[in-house]
């Protein structure tokens, strides 16, 4: 009960930062790419490719960090009794936000997790991406001011609950079971699962390491609330740096962690999977940062939720496998050459239209009186 009491309190989200700052990069010294040791985008985009949603040969694997922070969440919504299915926000909205965010993400090559844990490897790009992060967020802010909404959830079957964990299972089935899949002359996987040969996909902490890390993360994010975007969203609405305690710790033990695994390299130029074009690092974030206020949460807290049972987190979730669909279909994913050739238009494009949601369905919940 004490611990319980420890997780939800004020030392909650510090406890998670602390836990994601060091697991984060052992994973990197176990074989994650460098400064990837999680990052809910970049993850989502190899989950996306290994299902053959892209054929970006060099981003496709099924992440086990993903499964074990959903299921980790379940099992810890479903021990301490909150797990609640429920749906019905602005569903399809979701959908495009989860797409745009992603598309915004893969723009600077990271989630707002991995923005922070780039910085604690040394990367400098990273403020970049961080800058842009906290711009979007106050755009986002912004539209909560003025009585932005997607409207309230409502109880859902319970069965309805269930389905991100289902698929988490079959993730990891199909995981396991890959190897059984036929390769062609050049050792390429023919599917119906896809794993990189070469390239950041290729590149993985072992498997039972990478789960219980990631059910250790979703289990305590889950109590702590912890989220890398409501913290920026809650220090400028309300002054609380309840949240934004746990950013402070996951950087400082990451840092620490890097130093002392000997993965600190500070600059600019030759970080792993990262580019210098400041400019789209920034903008690429404010889309990202924007769609993520709009929808409630950064890409681990939408995971979260929907191993809560919250239907409509899983719907941004599917919107970010979708989003890495459009990335990798339509060159728009930046990588470490650079952006792609169509990067700015989608960034530009995605901005526009999660301004126009900003405004519309302000008005929408108006006129329903949420």
């Amino acid at each position: 009960m004490r611990m319980k009491r420890i997780l939800t309190g004020r030392w909650g989200p510090i406890i998670a930062g602390i836990v994601v700052g060091v697991l984060a990069p052992i994973l990197v010294f176990a074989g994650n790419p460098g400064n990837m040791g999680i990052c809910v985008a970049c993850f989502a985009r190899d989950i996306a490719g290994a299902l053959g949603l892209h054929r970006a040969g060099v981003v496709q694997y099924i992440r086990p960090e993903i499964i074990g922070i959903v299921l980790g969440s379940f099992a810890s919504a479903m021990a301490f009794r909150e797990f609640r299915p429920r749906t019905g926000s602005g569903t399809i909205v979701r959908f495009f936000l989860g797409m745009f965010a992603m598309i915004g993400a893969l723009v600077f090559l990271g989630c707002p997790w991995r923005a922070y844990l780039r910085l604690a490897g040394g990367d400098g790009n990273a403020l970049f991406g961080i800058l842009g992060l906290v711009v979007g967020i106050s755009v986002g802010v912004f539209f909560l001011k003025k009585g932005f909404s997607l409207g309230r959830s409502r109880p859902a079957p319970k069965a309805m609950g269930w389905i991100m964990p289902v698929l988490m299972v079959v993730l990891l089935i199909l995981l396991l079971v890959a190897p059984m899949f036929g390769r062609d002359a050049d050792g390429n996987a023919v599917g119906p699962i896809f794993f990189s040969v070469e390239g950041p996909g290729s590149q993985a902490a072992p498997i039972v390491l990478a789960l219980a890390v990631g059910l250790v993360i979703g289990v305590l994010a889950q109590r702590s609330r912890f989220c890398t975007v409501g913290a920026i969203r809650d220090l400028m609405l309300a002054r609380s740096s309840y949240l934004f305690n746990g950013i402070v710790a996951l950087i400082l033990a990451a840092f620490v962690t890097n130093l002392i695994l000997g993965q600190f390299h500070a600059g600019f130029a030759d970080q792993p999977v990262a580019h210098t074009n400041q400019l789209w690092n920034t903008l690429g974030m404010v889309l990202a940062g924007l769609a993520f206020t709009l929808a409630g949460g950064c890409p681990g807290r939408q995971l979260i939720m929907s191993g809560e049972g919250d239907g409509d987190s899983g719907i941004f979730v599917l919107g970010m496998l979708a989003g890495a669909f459009v990335a990798h279909t339509f060159s728009t994913a930046s990588s470490a050459k650079g952006v792609a050739a169509f990067g700015p238009w989608a960034v530009v494009v995605g901005l526009v239209i999660c301004i126009i949601i900003g405004f519309t369905m302000r008005e929408r919940a108006r006129s329903v009186g949420k």
